[in-house]
């Protein structure tokens, strides 16, 4: 997470050693190590839905279960930080928010989370032309204009009736 970046960050007392916070983008989890707890002491694993953290000998866990969504495995990280592990999650879909790191854990009120400020050139592609086009579309309507679908209709009407100059279209109606 970049710094400034405004996140939604909670902590659990109720058995759940770590703390969490995340965007639309990631989940970031910081867990507390013993002391000397070296990278080559622990073993990390992600899956598309799961999660194994532990140490190597006596196979302590830090934390291990079902993920509460789907990440993208390649993209997901982990590095000592002092006397901490930070292991940082990839979202796979970039449009909702967790309620919780792992399933069964307690959960949190997503509806309360305020959502970082995020501009269109964080986006990626296909995204970014789809939030374009909402906000096109609720422009056009507060102008009283044609949304994107009905601009669409139009055009296409229009290259049928040039393709079509024979037939009569003065009764025609575009819905």
């Amino acid at each position: 997470m970049t710094k400034g970046q405004k996140v939604s960050e909670f902590q659990f007392n109720q058995g759940i050693n770590y703390k969490w916070r995340q965007t639309l983008r990631e989940v970031e989890v910081v867990i507390p190590l013993k002391a000397g707890t070296r990278a080559r002491d622990l073993l990390i694993v992600f899956y598309n839905k799961k999660i194994k953290a532990a140490y190597k000998l006596g196979g302590d866990v830090l934390l291990e279960g079902t993920l509460n969504n789907k990440v993208c495995v390649d993209d997901c990280t982990w590095n000592i930080e002092g006397s901490f592990v930070v292991i940082t999650l990839e979202k796979f879909s970039r449009i909702e928010w967790w309620d919780s790191v792992v399933k069964g854990h307690p959960t949190i009120d997503v509806t309360r989370i305020e959502p970082e400020n995020s501009s269109l050139k964080n986006l990626d592609n296909e995204t970014r032309a789809m939030v374009e086009k909402i906000m096109f579309d609720q422009r056009q309507r507060m102008m009283s204009l044609p949304d994107s679908e009905a601009l669409s209709k139009q055009e296409a009407f229009k290259n049928f009736k040039n393709s079509h100059p024979e037939m009569d279209f003065s009764q025609a109606k575009i819905a």
